[in-house]
């Protein structure tokens, strides 16, 4: 069981060496430089939600809208 255990994280250990991680490994580079790939990355992700959020928030108000003059029609 143990045994099983350890070759899972020997393996993880050997696939996360191969992984390219979103910040620059030029030991040269500082600060928010180093992470440029990330932070493009998350503004975008950011941009995107919110971009999103506005979306779904208008479909809601217009649709809620569209209801209430809907259901005021039969009465």
């Amino acid at each position: 069981m143990f045994q099983k255990i350890i070759t899972f994280i020997g393996e993880v250990k050997g696939e996360l060496r191969k992984a390219t991680w979103p910040w620059d490994s030029d030991p040269k580079a500082k600060g928010l430089k180093k992470y440029k790939e990330l932070v493009d990355s998350t503004v975008v992700v950011v941009i995107a939600m919110l971009l999103l959020a506005g979306y779904v928030a208008a479909s809601d108000v217009v649709l809620k809208e569209a209801i209430s003059f809907i259901t005021q029609l039969g009465k």
